[in-house]
């Protein structure tokens, strides 16, 4: 079992100061295998879903759901793609994309252009991705969308001519084997919750990173799950 094997690679560094030396396959699976994961809250252990599944859904956000229903794990609301978006210096720089209603592109004709290929010669999918406002965090622009590059609404793109500025994320381990995101447009500010309540049903947004560093706070701390570790407690980080 993969979930039994552990990694050789004993001072892999993924993203921040932090190294991976270990135990956690998730982070690995995540940040370089392009495995989809679940990303479960350090506090409750609440998972983050997309608030709308579909895939022609752009202008709704994101939420903290505290039960895996039928209808978000048929649709893969449950799992994420952290995909790998360039360098913000000699830092990787990542999209965080949802699973759930991603869009297979039709194969291109001969000599035609197509919107890139992976490792394998397959055509890439299509995925929303959470984006931020330009604005962010100053009053109802902290929410977030989750949407393609294209469709997302206005001030969801392109803050310093990239249409790609306001859905990079640094993403950093932290001590305690948990992940951060911070936006790259927005540095002092990581992945929160409303009113910092983590709560069922709590809407996502941009919050001020009162620890003061790239390691952020247990608050906003999630955890890399793959699909069959859901039931891996994870509370032991704290004791």
């Amino acid at each position: 079992m993969y979930t039994q094997e552990r990694t050789a690679m004993a001072n892999l560094v993924v993203g921040g100061p932090v190294a991976v030396n270990s135990y956690d396959n998730a982070i690995v699976a995540a940040l370089l295998e392009s495995r989809p994961v679940m990303l479960v809250h350090a506090f409750n252990g609440g998972y983050l879903r997309p608030a709308e599944l579909k895939e022609e859904s752009h202008d709704k956000g994101v939420e903290l759901a505290t039960a895996l229903d039928p209808v978000t794990k048929e649709a893969q609301g449950h799992l994420w793609y952290i995909t790998p978006g360039g360098f913000f210096g000699q830092r990787p720089l990542y999209f965080i994309e949802s699973a759930a209603g991603q869009v297979t592109p039709e194969p291109t004709g001969a000599g035609e252009a197509d919107a890139g290929r992976g490792d394998d010669g397959a055509t890439k999918p299509q995925r929303r991705r959470i984006t931020v406002h330009q604005d962010a965090p100053k009053s109802t622009a902290d929410t977030v969308q989750v949407g393609l590059p294209g469709k997302v609404g206005d001030k969801w793109r392109g803050k310093n001519g990239a249409p790609e500025d306001t859905q990079l994320w640094a993403v950093t381990v932290t001590p305690w084997g948990g992940i951060t995101f911070v936006p790259i447009t927005h540095p002092d500010t990581i992945l929160g919750f409303k009113d910092h309540a983590v709560t069922a049903n709590s809407e996502v947004r941009l919050t001020y990173n009162w620890g003061g560093d790239f390691t952020g706070t247990v608050i906003n701390t999630f955890y890399p799950r793959l699909p069959n570790e859901w039931s891996v407690p994870y509370h032991h980080v704290f004791t």
